[in-house]
């Protein structure tokens, strides 16, 4: 009897210690995980996009209402007295008093300052420190445009627990674990509480440590089994003996799931703290700190923009529980009830507004970085985005398109556009506009859209015409009489002038400023279509374009970005220097990773450029763009020139100023005709965009081997000042005419002029 009953339990014996054995291997397994994960890399942090950091300087034209919507964008708060808190200003008459933030760039760490800035006609009179003192250079913290974030689309911002203010930790410990420092990653009396719960089939509430809630969010899925809840107790009572109180209270704080901005979801406090009361976490105060954590129970149901009341009653209900733990008296509990709530309307930062710069900036990015390291290691990339330039060219655009839709009677939304701006001496994109609605996230025209440019192709032809001094000037007699072009294998093209009239024989420079098409198609055929293509690759174009007589009218298809980068080689004079929308990327420490310098190169002689840049002038001054001058004065000699594709399915205008160059481009994404020239569609956004930028008049260097001459433009012959339609032209030294016309330097016109201006004294 007795052996039967031993032998009976010697399989009981074998399943128990089956059991115990999986069960080790489970915990070893559970063990492995936490410390893994724990010790290695805990979160994946987003690349933060900037844009430039605005410096303000005496003289500097800039207007008060811009430099406050300048502080608006940086989520300054204004204040009715006189600003102590960092990220505060006050507007006073013609005066901005500023308390600037504290920040690390490149170049090293800038401390928060208080400053007096004043205004007088549209500019910085003067700027003083708190003490009266002058300030020459002033440079505020940059605006954050945007993130890359991982493929969840989480985003934090760490904190240490040494920046967590104590009024946090307290409304933390007050109302989610009381017992967080005596316990060792369960609580029996909540575990007990939280089991009957499960079993019964309610809802678990209350239960759960702190380090169990980190737990489930950190390592394991939100269902609600009996099986997950034994995997969270294993594993918090392992997280509590391997790490710290302090290590797990400060990951919990980063950890937590505390709002959502579109696809964004804000995780931590550091991050929440910004995102709600534009503050750092250490700035919070009593009543702040309460709100934010009483959202843990439920951020979306007590969101305080979307539910203010409930997120007041859910924050006293906190504070109350702070008082009955001890950690606040009665009285600071009457006061900090009594505060609003105080929250922002409109969050800082996430979901890009700039999507098309920021589109720009992430594939110029993938150039230099892994995808898994911008999405992952908390990059700080400073871009070249002018908030202020693209706002008004997001404005120019969007209205423009609607203005010209009425004035053609076109259907409301049929048009379409895209710009970009940038700095000609530095080649940094300040603005990308991709599509009449700049926050759209989809197709982005100004990089991807690619059409036939036009007219905007012939100042490449001209230039390479001008780049041979020995045959071509700017006086040079082109052909403008019925032309048949043969091609193999397709019928003959036979191009016209737009007004579909022809001249006989035009000087070149006034074949490019009214954009002659005949001449241009012989002038470019003289030369070899292949030889201007290959001037436009060295301007900028990487992609290989076709190489037909039509390519000289523009028939090839770039994007306003290609179009950007030619004319900004135009632009600096012959020098191609790569657009770049990146200056700096630091870690999150603040180590520079990797500096954008300007990388120049010479492709083109300085000569040939400053005549091709001096026509470009005249084409605004009297020539296709001459409509300009409605927007901007003549006396900022603008270059620029207007392009429009067949059957008016594109509209194009590229101009630049002494200071900024810009692309525009307006058409229909079905490519039905917009019936708009460059002049008539494209040219009137351009000028209104650089009509509210006040632009710098556009100021040219003669090179050492030019020279000016007066020139008969019906004979291309020398002339002299006075003569009858006599123009001064620039010349490349031994390119200047020998023979005079009539009214020429030896003639007899000439010398009676001479003898009344001696005569005279004139």
């Amino acid at each position: 009897m007795f052996k039967r009953l031993k032998l009976r339990k010697k399989p009981i014996l074998i399943l128990a210690l089956a059991g115990v054995t999986i069960l080790a291997l489970f915990i070893i397994h559970l063990d492995f995980t936490v410390r893994a994960r724990f010790e290695g890399k805990r979160f994946r942090l987003p690349a933060k996009v900037y844009a430039r950091a605005l410096e303000l300087y005496p003289e500097q034209r800039l207007s008060q209402a811009d430099l406050t919507k300048e502080l608006e964008l940086l989520h300054y708060r204004e204040v009715s007295h006189a600003p102590q808190e960092q990220g505060t200003f006050r507007s006073n008459g013609n005066t901005l008093e500023i308390m600037s933030r504290p920040f690390v760039f490149a170049d090293g760490s800038q401390e928060p300052m208080w400053l007096r800035v004043d205004f007088a006609g549209g500019r910085v009179k003067r700027m003083t420190s708190e003490s009266g003192d002058s300030l020459p250079l002033v440079r505020l913290d940059p605006p954050l445009i945007g993130g890359i974030y991982p493929g969840n689309y989480e985003d934090r911002v760490l904190v240490r627990l040494s920046e967590v203010p104590e009024t946090v930790i307290h409304a933390l410990i007050s109302v989610e674990d009381r017992r967080f420092y005596s316990h060792h990653g369960i609580d029996p009396r909540g575990l007990t509480r939280a089991i009957f719960k499960t079993v019964s089939g309610e809802s678990v509430q209350g239960g759960s440590t702190l380090t169990q809630q980190l737990v489930k969010n950190f390592f394991l899925t939100p269902e609600r089994t009996l099986r997950r809840k034994f995997t969270e107790m294993i594993m918090a009572l392992l997280l509590e003996s391997h790490y710290s109180k302090e290590e797990i209270l400060e990951t919990y704080l980063n950890e937590v799931y505390l709002g959502q901005d579109g696809n964004r979801a804000v995780h931590g406090f550091g991050l929440a703290a910004s995102f709600f009361f534009n503050k750092s976490l250490s700035q919070l105060g009593l009543s702040e700190a309460a709100l934010l954590v009483g959202m843990l129970k439920g951020p979306t149901y007590f969101n305080p923009r979307s539910h203010p009341q409930r997120a007041l009653t859910r924050r006293n209900l906190v504070l109350e529980r702070m008082v009955a733990e001890g950690f606040l008296d009665e009285a600071k509990l009457d006061s900090a009830k009594a505060e609003p709530l105080d929250v922002i309307d409109k969050p800082p930062g996430g979901t890009s507004p700039y999507p098309a710069f920021l589109t720009l900036v992430y594939r110029q990015l993938k150039r230099d970085y892994r995808d898994e390291d911008l999405r992952s290691e908390g990059l700080r990339i400073f871009s070249t985005l002018d908030p202020m330039v693209q706002a008004k060219a997001e404005k120019a655009l969007s209205r423009g398109l609607e203005r010209l839709e009425k004035l053609r009677r076109l259907p409301p939304g049929s048009l379409q556009g895209a710009l970009i701006a940038t700095t000609p001496q530095s080649a940094e994109v300040q603005a990308v506009v991709g599509g009449r609605d700049p926050q759209f996230e989809g197709f982005n025209r100004a990089l991807d859209a690619r059409r036939p440019i036009g007219s905007l192709i012939k100042p490449m032809v001209y230039l390479t015409a001008l780049q041979q001094p020995d045959s071509y000037t700017l006086a040079t007699l082109l052909e403008d009489s019925p032309l048949v072009v043969e091609q193999s294998g397709a019928a003959d093209w036979t191009p016209q002038n737009y007004d579909k009239q022809y001249r006989g024989r035009v000087p070149l420079r006034e074949a490019l400023v009214h954009s002659y098409n005949v001449p241009t198609v012989n002038l470019g055929m003289s030369l070899g279509v292949s030889n201007v293509m290959v001037n436009l690759r060295q301007f900028g174009v990487e992609q290989e374009l076709p190489e037909f007589a039509s390519s000289l009218l523009g028939a090839n298809a770039l994007s306003p970005l290609e179009v950007t980068q030619v004319y900004q080689t135009i632009a600096g004079g012959g020098f191609f220097t790569p657009l770049r929308a990146i200056q700096a990327v630091l870690t999150p420490e603040g180590e520079a990773l990797q500096r954008y310098p300007l990388n120049v190169e010479q492709v083109a002689a300085p000569a040939p450029l400053y005549l091709l840049t001096r026509a470009l002038q005249d084409v605004v001054h009297e020539g296709t763009a001459e409509a300009l001058n409605r927007y901007l004065s003549p006396e900022l000699d603008i270059a620029g020139k207007t392009g429009t594709s067949d059957e008016f399915r594109d509209s194009w205008f590229a101009g630049y100023t002494g200071d900024r160059l810009a692309v525009v481009w307006v058409g229909r994404d079905d490519n039905g005709s917009t019936n708009l020239t460059g002049a008539s569609g494209a040219l009137t956004i351009w000028g209104e965009m650089m009509a509210g930028l006040h632009p710098e008049p556009l100021i040219l260097s003669q090179p050492e081997n030019v020279e000016q001459a007066w020139i008969d433009p019906t004979s291309g012959l020398l002339s002299a000042r006075g003569c009858r339609e006599a123009v001064e032209l620039p010349f490349i030294e031994g390119s200047v005419p020998t023979e005079s016309a009539p009214c020429g330097p030896g003639s007899l016109s000439s010398s009676v002029k001479g003898f009344f201006e001696r005569l005279f004294g004139q």
